[in-house]
């Protein structure tokens, strides 16, 4: 589904450009040096927004040291400030702030009450419009409008036909997204300064509102979960609920928001992201290496240790790759482990190893695009391979 297009530093979203990764930071913004070496290994692994907490007056005064550095040191990727509660304050007390941030990101459910909540809100979209940033309005359902919430509970409470609880709580989900985006535009925001997310924790609820949303506007949506989980519960609910919506065409950025385990960098969000994208063809970042799960068949130590091979040598070699050999991210390359499927992996791979299985001749025949290309055998197998693939790459990717 085609959306408006917003420009975000340079970054532009929606429209006809690729759906763009982002993540956030877990640092205390107040200490540049940890918040500044964060972003930049978000960055290197992929990140192309980034957004930071920007929570207090010594938060807002480190934004733009923080910025500066990044700029000096060539890093030109968006920065987004995030702020709840008291935004609008530090926005006005710290106009540097508001200056160098890319983005700035709004939630409606908590800029105020009544009164408050309108003047709080017009507050930090004027403060948009007068340093022309654009804004994401982004709801939480932990964080809903409960006023918004409450009416429409009491509304469908005296309806002839009431919806269920649910069907309630994703109505207002999306009218405080929607009704916010309208006000921001009432208040002089263009449409195309705006983005809108609408994150809950529940795959089918994430789902379901965005749906809804996509179909009652064109604005810009940014995807995510906003708790998806640790471990492999969060790898998974948030691959189950962005594929199925990236598949429908809805979504322009998006972010994995999965719990990093104890003294474990936060880069893996992005990995998801990036494997995401990729295994649905959307958007390619590095070359894709299929291996098969094993069975009986398979020697499972020895095609078990080349698949990591390949992979760690992969991930050591794109930053160079990616400057030598453009393209080379949509090679795909194919680790197989015996006779039953390896040879016809590996021919409708780019370049492909079919390893014996335990009751197999030792050798393991090489297949570049299609055709035979050698035969190894011996102790040098994996080594021999990764000969093979790099000749192969700086011929095909010149």
């Amino acid at each position: 589904m085609k959306t408006g297009e917003v420009q975000i530093g340079n970054i532009k979203l929606g429209g006809e450009n690729p759906v763009v990764i982002q993540s956030m930071t877990n640092t205390d913004t107040a200490d540049v040096d940890s918040t500044y070496t964060q972003i930049i290994e978000l960055i290197e692994a992929g990140s192309e927004m980034v957004r930071i907490t920007v929570n207090n007056a010594e938060a807002a005064k480190a934004v733009p040291e923080i910025k500066n550095r990044l700029l000096k040191n060539g890093y030109t990727q968006p920065l987004i400030g995030d702020f709840h509660y008291n935004g609008h304050i530090l926005l006005t007390n710290h106009p540097e702030c508001a200056k160098v941030l890319d983005k700035y990101r709004i939630n409606p459910g908590n800029v105020g009450l009544k009164e408050s909540h309108d003047y709080n809100f017009q507050t930090m979209v004027e403060t948009a419009i007068k340093y022309n940033k654009p804004v994401r309005i982004g709801v939480n359902w932990g964080s809903l409008d409960q006023e918004l919430f409450t009416k429409l509970m009491d509304e469908n409470a005296k309806s002839a036909n009431p919806k269920t609880d649910k069907e309630v709580l994703y109505e207002a989900m999306v009218q405080s997204t929607l009704n916010s985006a309208v006000q921001a535009e009432e208040i002089g925001l263009p449409k195309n300064k705006i983005v809108i997310s609408a994150k809950m924790s529940d795959v089918q609820d994430v789902i379901q509102v965005n749906k809804m949303l996509a179909e009652r506007s064109d604005y810009t949506i940014h995807l995510g979960l906003t708790e998806a989980g640790m471990g492999s519960k969060g790898v998974v609910a948030s691959s189950a609920a962005l594929a199925v919506l990236l598949q429908q065409g809805i979504g322009d950025t998006i972010r994995v928001s999965i719990t990093p385990e104890p003294k474990t960098s936060r880069t893996k969000e992005v990995e998801i992201c990036q494997q995401i994208l990729q295994s649905m063809g959307i958007r390619q970042f590095k070359p894709q290496v299929t291996s098969c799960p094993g069975c009986g068949r398979t020697n499972s130590d020895f095609y078990q240790k080349l698949a990591q091979q390949v992979n760690n040598h992969i991930t050591k070699k794109m930053p160079e790759w990616s400057q030598k050999h453009p393209g080379v991210e949509s090679l795909k390359i194919a680790v197989m482990g015996c006779v039953v499927n390896g040879p016809g992996e590996s021919k409708h791979a780019d370049i492909g190893i079919s390893l014996p299985g335990k009751t197999e001749k030792p050798i393991a025949p090489v297949y570049i695009e299609g055709q035979l290309h050698k035969t190894l055998e011996g102790q040098n197998i994996p080594q021999e391979f990764i000969e093979i693939l790099e000749k192969y790459i700086s011929n095909k990717f010149n």
